[in-house]
C-alpha cells in the first residue's frame, strides 16, 4: 500500500512542519502523518513568534533555508523589535500572528513540496530491527516502511489535561493523547519523564473594555523575519494592551488553590521555570501586588483574545471570578478555560549532537519530546532533525552547529550534554557569544551553510553576497568620507555631544554613544550613495560601534573551539580513570563525549576532570 520513504515524520506542529519540510526540500521522498490534518501548523499556545533569543532562533532558522520565518512574516498582525534600549546582541524580534492564517500557511507551504505525502492517522509504536528503525505501525493498522523516522510528538505522549479537579485525556484540548509509544521505546531502554505545561483562557474581545487598558503597538517602521524577498513587512498593524492583576485577583485565586492540581499533588510534572502559571506566580512572588497581563488578539478578523500571563489549570468558575477583578476584563466572556497539561518526554542526553537517539539508529527525536518549550525551539530542532535524517539516508555527513556559529547549536548542545528536568526555553544568557549570534547577521553566519548542505536557496545566496558587498562598500567610504563642520556641529549640540574643531570621517562619529546612523538621514545622499537598505546600514553601524567587543569575542570564540576540537580517544574506559571523580566517571560513561568540548559541558565535570581528559586527547587524524 505504501512505498519505503526516506524519512517518516510523526506530528504536524512546529518541529513536524520544519522537519517534513527541510528533509523534502533537500530531496529525500517525506511522508508527514498527523492525528489531524487541520491542525498543521497550530499555534497550540499564545499567536506570536519569536521574542528574547526567541526571535534569533527564528531568523537562524530562516537563514538555513527553514521554512518559520516566511510564515509568520506572511501571517503578522503586528511586529516589534525588543530590547531596542540594550546593545544589538539583545535586540530580538517577535511577531504578533493571525493564528488561523499561521496554520493554513504551513499547510499550502507544504503542500507545494513534491516531496511530501501526508497520512491522517496516528503512529502508535516503531517497527525496529537488529536496533535500527524501519517503520512505523499506525492507529488504523497501517505498516510504514521508512529509512529514518522522526518523533516530534508534542505534548501528546500519554498527554492529561487538569482544569481544576477535571481531568481529561488529550494532547490539546477537544484532541486525543497519543499511546504506545512511550511503553516501546522504554522496554527498547530509553529513560522517560514527565513534564507540565499550560495555557490561558481565550475571551471575546468584544466584552472588553480598552479604555482600561494601556495600549502597546506595533514598531513604527516595522521589520519582518525572513531575509528572502518572498515576503515583506507588515503594512497594517492591530495593537495588543497591556492590564495588570492586583490583591482582589490574587485573593480569589488563592481561595481556588485546593481545587488546584498543582498544588494537591496531582500535576507531577514540571512546569516551565520562567513561563509560570498565574496561581505559581503569586505563590512564587508574593512580594508583588501585581502582574501584567497581555491582551492578545488573535488574529485580523476574529474577536478571540489570547490573555498571556494569566496561564492556569484552576477550576473555570475560579478563572472567571478573578478575571473580573482584573482593569478591562471585569465583563469579560471566556470562550474557553485556561489548562494545565502533562506529557511524557524523553531526558535528550540519549541523543547523538544530530538529534539522532543513540539506542536505535536512524531515530530522531525533536520538539517536545526533548524537554523543550516554545514553538522556536521545536522548529529549530525539527529543522536540524530533518537535515540529518535526509543526510544519514543519503549516507552523507551530518550537519551540527557550534555554540559560537548558532542559538541553535546552544540549544541543542545544552540539551544533549545537560539534559533538562523542566520546560527548557532559550535566553540570550545561555549563549557566551551573543555578541557574534546577532538577529540580524544569522544569514552572514548560516545561510552559505544552508547553501552548502542543498537546503537555502540560490537566490538567497545571492542576496546574501549583495549585502555583504553593500556592507563592505559602506564601511570603506564612512572610513575618509567627512561632512562640514558647519553641516555635523549643529547635529552635535542636538546630541548632547562636544563639537568638533576639525572634520572627522562618519566612522568616528558613529562610535560616539549618542549618535546612530538614522541620526544622519539628512545627509543620506552622501553617505548611502549604494541605495543600500536599512538592514545593511545598521550591520555597518553595529560592526563600527562594537568592533572591539566582535572582535574580543571572536578571539575567545577561536580558542574554545580549538580546545573543544580535540577528539577523545574512541577506546577509552572512563570507569577505570580513578583519578577522575565518581560523578565525572559516571556521567561521562553514560553520555560517551567524542570530544574535549563534549566532555566539558556536562553538568559536574570539573576543571580538573578536564585536565585529565586532556591526556586522552587525540587529533582528529589519530583517532
Amino acid at each position: 500500500m505504501f512505498s519505503t520513504y526516506d524519512v517518516l515524520v510523526a506530528g504536524a506542529g512546529h518541529a513536524g512542519c520544519e522537519a517534513a519540510a527541510a528533509a523534502a526540500n533537500m530531496g529525500s521522498k517525506v511522508l508527514l502523518v498527523t492525528m489531524n490534518m487541520t491542525t498543521i501548523g497550530q499555534m497550540s499556545c499564545n499567536p506570536a513568534m519569536g521574542g528574547v533569543a526567541k526571535g534569533q532562533i527564528v531568523r537562524e532558522v530562516d537563514a538555513l533555508g527553514g521554512l518559520s520565518g516566511i510564515i509568520s512574516d506572511k501571517t503578522t498582525i503586528q511586529f516589534r523589535m525588543l530590547n531596542r534600549s540594550k546593545g544589538p546582541a539583545m535586540w530580538s524580534p517577535r511577531a504578533q500572528n493571525d493564528r488561523w492564517r499561521f496554520a493554513e500557511e504551513w499547510r499550502l507551504h507544504l503542500e507545494a513540496i513534491p516531496n511530501v505525502d501526508f497520512l491522517q492517522d496516528t503512529v502508535v509504536s516503531l517497527i525496529v530491527k537488529d536496533d535500527r528503525v524501519i517503520g512505523v505501525k499506525t492507529q488504523l493498522g497501517y505498516e510504514i516502511h521508512a529509512k529514518s523516522v522522526v518523533l516530534t510528538n508534542g505534548t501528546f505522549l500519554n498527554g492529561l489535561i487538569h482544569i481544576g479537579e477535571k481531568q481529561l485525556s488529550g494532547g490539546r484540548i477537544s484532541e486525543s493523547s497519543a499511546t504506545g509509544i512511550t511503553a516501546q521505546l522504554v522496554e527498547l531502554g530509553f529513560n522517560t519523564g514527565r513534564m507540565k505545561t499550560g495555557t490561558p483562557p481565550r475571551i471575546d474581545g468584544r466584552s472588553l473594555d480598552y479604555s482600561k487598558m494601556d495600549e502597546q503597538p506595533g514598531d513604527e517602521n516595522p521589520s519582518k523575519f525572513s531575509f528572502s524577498d518572498e515576503t515583506k513587512a507588515v503594512e497594517n498593524q492591530r495593537s495588543c494592551w497591556i492590564t495588570y492583576t492586583n490583591d482582589k485577583v490574587h485573593s480569589v485565586l488563592e481561595k481556588g488553590f485546593s481545587q488546584s492540581p498543582m498544588f494537591t499533588g496531582r500535576i507531577q510534572g514540571l512546569g516551565p521555570r520562567y513561563c509560570p502559571s498565574i496561581e505559581d506566580k503569586i505563590t512564587r512572588f508574593a512580594d508583588k501586588d501585581r502582574h501584567q497581563i497581555f491582551i492578545e488578539p488573535e488574529g485580523w478578523n476574529t474577536v478571540e483574545i489570547y490573555v498571556n500571563g494569566f496561564s492556569t489549570s484552576l477550576p473555570y468558575e475560579v478563572q472567571m471570578e478573578a478575571m473580573k477583578h482584573i482593569p478591562g476584563l471585569e465583563n469579560a466572556k471566556i470562550f474557553r478555560p485556561g489548562y494545565a497539561i502533562e506529557y511524557d518526554y524523553f531526558p535528550p542526553t540519549q541523543l547523538k549532537p544530530t538529534l539522532e537517539t543513540y539506542l536505535v539508529e536512524n531515530l530522531y527525536f525533536a520538539g517536545q519530546i526533548n524537554g523543550t518549550t516554545g514553538y522556536e525551539e521545536a522548529a529549530c530542532q525539527g529543522l536540524m532533525a530533518g537535515i540529518n535524517a535526509h543526510l544519514k539516508v543519503k549516507e552523507e555527513n551530518p550537519f551540527v552547529l557550534s555554540r559560537s556559529e548558532a542559538y541553535i547549536g546552544v540549544l541543542i548542545d545544552d540539551l544533549i550534554t545537560k539534559g533538562t528536568e523542566e520546560p527548557y526555553r532559550m535566553f540570550t544568557s545561555r549563549a557566551e557569544f551573543r555578541t557574534l549570534l546577532r538577529q540580524n547577521n544569522a544569514d552572514v553566519r548560516l545561510t552559505e551553510k544552508g547553501r552548502n548542505i542543498g537546503l537555502a536557496s540560490e537566490q538567497r545566496m545571492s542576496r546574501l553576497r549583495e549585502k555583504l558587498e553593500k556592507t563592505a562598500q559602506t564601511l570603506e567610504l564612512w572610513k575618509t568620507l567627512k561632512l562640514p563642520l558647519d553641516v555635523i556641529n549643529p547635529l552635535l549640540e542636538s546630541k548632547g555631544t562636544p563639537l568638533l574643531v576639525e572634520k572627522a570621517s562618519i566612522e568616528n562619529l558613529l562610535k560616539r554613544p549618542q549618535l546612530e546612523i538614522a541620526d544622519f538621514e539628512p545627509f543620506f545622499d552622501k553617505i548611502n550613495p549604494y541605495n543600500a537598505d536599512a538592514e545593511i546600514l545598521e550591520e555597518a553601524e553595529i560592526q563600527i560601534k562594537y568592533k572591539p567587543y566582535i572582535e574580543k569575542e571572536s578571539q575567545i570564540a577561536i580558542k574554545v573551539t580549538n580546545s573543544e576540537n580535540k577528539s577523545l580517544r574512541k577506546d577509552i574506559d572512563f570507569k577505570s580513570i580513578k583519578t577522575l571523580s565518581n560523578e565525572a566517571r559516571e556521567k561521562l560513561t553514560r553520555l560517551k563525549p567524542k570530544t574535549l568540548g563534549e566532555a566539558r559541558r556536562i553538568s559536574g565535570i570539573s576543571q580538573s576532570d578536564l585536565s585529565i581528559l586532556l591526556l586522552y586527547a587525540v587529533t582528529s587524524d589519530e583517532n
